[in-house]
């Protein structure tokens, strides 16, 4: 897996989403062949309440952590509003690719969750080019969203911006906040595992230093 696409899911995922990263959108071609058109960077969905509890308890009483205990203000999350982002991520600017805006890649994408009936889908993707987001009729929104180190050249008006700087400085603050429950967890994401071991060699250094002064 791409790096920044990653740190994407990593971001996605500690925020409560369910992710699909690198999904590929494969067309007939006139000839009855099949050629790809693109690959979606990252596909995810969460539910409205997810994970808005620091913990749950079980039918036996123990107190249960799950993976999500506070979520990014950055994301605008509504409590009641499930949420479903088509995502592009750049290693540079934080734009789209002309695929991404495809009219029969945008119904693949929203079909994946089964976001809509066959009479909808064309009202759902004309919406979401408008504007960069449209309700369901079952109810949750869906956006295109774009992930890269900087910003476009000019704001976009179709589609959201979030700079990766800011996702590893969510992910970093919420690491440190959470270190005993992320401490005992093991971990497969393998950004988190990554920014654990920062986290973890990070604290090692600070405890050399402090024993290194101690002797001086």
């Amino acid at each position: 897996m791409d790096h920044a696409v990653a740190l994407v899911q990593a971001y996605l995922r500690v925020n409560g989403y369910l992710t699909v990263t690198e999904y590929p959108v494969v067309e007939a071609t006139r000839t009855g062949g099949y050629q790809a058109v693109t690959d979606l960077d990252i596909l995810a969905f969460r539910f409205g309440r997810a994970g808005t509890l620091g913990h749950a308890v079980d039918d036996s009483g123990r107190s249960v952590f799950p993976g999500v205990m506070d979520v990014d203000p950055a994301l605008d999350l509504r409590p009641d509003l499930p949420d479903m982002i088509i995502g592009e991520v750049k290693e540079g600017q934080a734009v789209l690719n002309r695929a991404a805006t495809d009219r029969a890649v945008l119904t693949a994408a929203i079909s994946r969750f089964g976001c809509y009936t066959d009479s909808e889908s064309g009202r759902i993707v004309e919406e979401i080019l408008r504007r960069g987001k449209a309700k369901i009729p079952h109810g949750h929104r869906v956006r295109l969203m774009a992930f890269g180190s900087t910003p476009p050249d000019s704001p976009p008006r179709h589609y959201q911006v979030m700079l990766l700087g800011h996702l590893l400085d969510y992910l970093m603050n919420h690491i440190r906040r959470h270190w005993p429950v992320i401490q005992a967890s093991e971990c497969k994401d393998p950004a988190i595992s990554f920014l654990k071991l920062l986290e973890k060699a990070d604290g090692a250094g600070t405890h050399r230093d402090r024993q290194t002064h101690g002797h001086e």
